[in-house]
């Protein structure tokens, strides 16, 4: 199969609360390909350190990094979907080092909306990490391979925008 007919291998990234989950789920079912959320690739002790509102550090996050790599490098042939922070730009370029050919979905939107999306759901991630979160965030730099896109649309809305601006092809196009 040429590389440019390969199903679409992208990174669903974002500060917690944008809705990488779900935006992830919607861009894979969309291509019927494998989505994985990022969170299941935490440690126990991440988990624990989040959940008791303390940020990770780098140090931390390697391992996380790696496996999330590891899983993007597995499914490089078959495509897949897997949401994870990547707030850092060498957080991103371990991805990248696994899967060359990843593309990124940078979710954004405003503070306050960000703040009620966490404050009204079930997650260990608490809301006081937000601005931790917020303060350790770098955009995607041009040479990156990816899309910036704002939250407050719906989903397919989303999903679609992105579809629009990278150069993946739709594989429902024919059939809408």
């Amino acid at each position: 199969m040429s590389r440019l007919t390969l199903p679409p291998l992208v990174v669903v990234m974002g500060i917690s609360g944008v809705g990488k989950s779900e935006i992830g789920h919607d861009l894979a079912e969309r291509f019927d390909i494998a989505y994985e959320d990022g969170d299941a690739f935490h440690s126990e002790a991440n988990i624990a350190k989040m959940s008791a509102g303390t940020p990770l550090t780098d140090e931390d996050r390697w391992p996380w990094l790696e496996s999330i790599g590891a899983w993007l490098h597995a499914h490089d042939d078959s495509g897949g979907v897997v949401s994870c922070s990547a707030l850092r730009r060498v957080y991103r370029d371990v991805l990248v080092a696994a899967a060359p050919r990843t593309t990124f979905l940078h979710l954004t939107g405003d503070h306050d909306l960000i703040r009620q999306r966490m404050e009204h759901r079930d997650h260990f991630m608490p809301v006081s990490l937000l601005q931790s979160q917020e303060d350790t965030l770098e955009q995607l730099e041009p040479d990156e391979n990816g899309e910036v896109l704002d939250i407050t649309p719906s989903p397919g809305e989303i999903v679609d925008a992105f579809l629009e601006r990278t150069e993946i092809p739709d594989e429902q196009e024919g059939s809408r």
